[in-house]
């Protein structure tokens, strides 16, 4: 009996031991710390900087910290610096820097699909995502594993689906205009959350000990059911998520689909600040942002390998980006004055106004529209530069004119209008026409799984539409002047004007119209009549129903 009980004991000390062999897996002998960026929007030299950033990583690894660096999206476009290297320069910067890992934005594929593959293959840094896919086939592969002290850390990447409308649809498109390239889109998100568990399996499967997401998902309400809100939600094994898209600083807690919680962070634009995700060596995590709140860039404080390529980067760009081209008596806006809330994807603007003029003016055409979210940066009252005018239309846009019926002309309006008072990107300034936005009517435009326009199944928000101030004629057929990426490539979901027929077609950069516009019909000089910044009156929003 004796020997029995010791026989017993012996075998629990060794399933103990085997339990304590568990439990002392491999542990971290130095804290991890994942800095990340999203939205750069080739601001290199803005806020922290590719210099801060830099410097930050090296002070963290040199306080005996292991650093990850990785990037969310949406670097190499925003600024000239993008726009007059078609990303390249970004690439070499960010190859500079030494970035771990990064994922595709929407705007990395601004420059077209082809491009886009062709920066990804410069990169000395691998691209994953989780849901971008070919056919079905995922292009880049959907995780990587970091190895720290035998501790795995698994980095799964995910896309917005709504770029195939926030960039160019028709990049995503075969010559006959079907879609094959994708983002696991459908209208109830199930998909993207099972390609993005999918991948958190296969890593967790792989040993991870950690899941970090990274994503371009955001929180705006026209992402849905894709934001990151809704990832979370519908998905378990994440222990962390990384976002960008939405240039929000939120730090977050919620709770996954098994009520675990799950950490969300974001980290602004234009490196104003720096996320960070610790990992601490007890396994504790911690999110948070390192905020740039000085009034001058980093680079102006830091000097080390990556201020040479960026000064390197910028030089060859900066005397003639410095020329003055024009001048404005007036500030010319797209966040409200008042508030500081960006307003230009809501509401009418004076910089909203004049851009649409432009187009109107330098085409000839009826009426002109221009999305909200192509109209990028201010320009303030006094001397005005070639590079003013490029971060106002940074994207490379060409102009284009249509003939359209008013029947069209009302169901881009309504669509534009949609979500306000949330923001939209496709939220439409106008030129030679004017119109109400009755908001106390619920939307009831119909989009499909990829958020494109197809059709309006109830009462319009949109109404008393004027065209040159009379009553706009839905069967009439007017000219209609945009550009490419509105009138033919069906971005932001405009579906509405496939087929038309094209009068002009791409036959000016869009920050040349501007330019064209201010620097010959206005005679070098934006004056008095844009000196309301909340525009012209021609789109006035009615919260209540009028009575009768």
């Amino acid at each position: 009996m004796k020997k029995f009980l010791a026989l017993i004991l012996a075998a629990m000390l060794l399933l103990g031991c085997a339990a304590m062999a568990e439990e002392a897996a491999p542990a971290l002998t130095k804290d991890v710390v994942v800095l990340f960026t999203s939205d750069v929007h080739c601001g290199i030299d803005q806020g922290w900087g590719y210099v801060g950033l830099a410097a930050l990583r090296d002070a963290l690894v040199a306080q005996g910290n292991h650093v990850v660096l990785a990037d969310n999206g949406d670097a190499i476009q925003g600024e000239p610096v993008g726009t007059m290297t078609k990303g390249e320069a970004l690439i070499d910067l960010m190859n500079t820097v030494g970035y771990d890992v990064a994922i595709p934005g929407n705007h990395e594929f601004d420059y077209g699909m082809d491009r886009f593959l062709e920066l990804t293959g410069k990169a000395s840094f691998p691209y994953i995502s989780a849901n971008f896919n070919k056919e079905g086939e995922l292009v880049f592969k959907p995780y990587i594993i970091k190895e720290f002290d035998g501790v795995k850390i698994a980095f799964v990447g995910i896309t917005t689906p709504k770029t195939l409308t926030s960039s160019t649809p028709a990049y995503f498109m075969d010559d006959a205009g079907n879609f094959i390239y994708g983002f696991f889109q459908d209208e109830s998100g199930e998909k993207l959350y099972n390609a993005v568990q999918t991948a958190v399996d296969a890593a967790i499967a792989e040993g991870a000990d950690y899941v970090v997401a990274m994503g371009h998902l955001g929180n705006e309400a026209e992402c849905a059911p894709w934001t990151y809100a809704d990832v979370i939600a519908n998905t378990t094994g994440i222990d962390a998520l990384l976002d960008g898209h939405s240039h929000d600083k939120d730090q977050v807690t919620m709770k996954n689909k098994a009520g675990e919680d799950v950490l969300r962070s974001g980290c602004g634009t234009k490196l104003e600040g720096i996320g960070y995700l610790r990992i601490a060596k007890d396994g504790t995590m911690e999110n948070g942002l390192y905020e740039w709140t000085i009034d001058f860039a980093a680079s102006e404080l830091f000097k080390n390998d990556v201020s040479i390529a960026v000064e390197n980067a910028t030089a060859a760009l900066n005397e003639k980006l410095g020329e003055v081209v024009a001048s404005t008596q007036v500030d010319l806006v797209i966040k409200d004055p008042a508030t500081g809330v960006r307003i230009v994807r809501t509401a009418e603007t004076n910089l909203g106004d004049l851009c649409a003029d432009a187009y109107r003016d330098q085409s000839g055409a009826d009426v002109a529209i221009v999305n909200g979210g192509g109209v990028r940066d201010i320009i303030k009252a006094g001397e005005i530069t070639l590079n003013d005018i490029l971060k106002v239309h940074p994207f490379g846009n060409a102009m284009c004119v249509i003939e359209v019926t008013g029947q069209q002309i009302q169901d881009a309006l309504e669509f534009g209008a949609k979500d306000v008072p949330s923001e939209f990107g496709g939220f439409l300034q106008v030129s030679g026409m004017t119109y109400e936005i009755h908001t106390y009517i619920p939307s009831s435009v119909k989009m499909d799984e990829a958020k494109m326009f197809v059709g309006v199944e109830g009462e319009y928000r949109v109404k008393n539409i004027l065209v040159g101030g009379e009553p706009l004629d839905v069967t009439k057929t007017y000219t209609l002047a945009s550009h490419n990426y509105k009138l033919k490539g069906n971005g932001d979901g405009y579906t509405m004007f496939d087929g038309c027929k094209i009068l002009q077609d791409e036959v000016k950069l869009d920050n040349q119209v501007l330019m064209d516009y201010i620097t010959g019909t206005l005679g070098g000089v934006v004056g008095e009549e844009y000196a309301d910044p909340y525009g012209q009156g021609r789109i006035v929003a009615v919260p209540e129903k009028p009575a009768e």
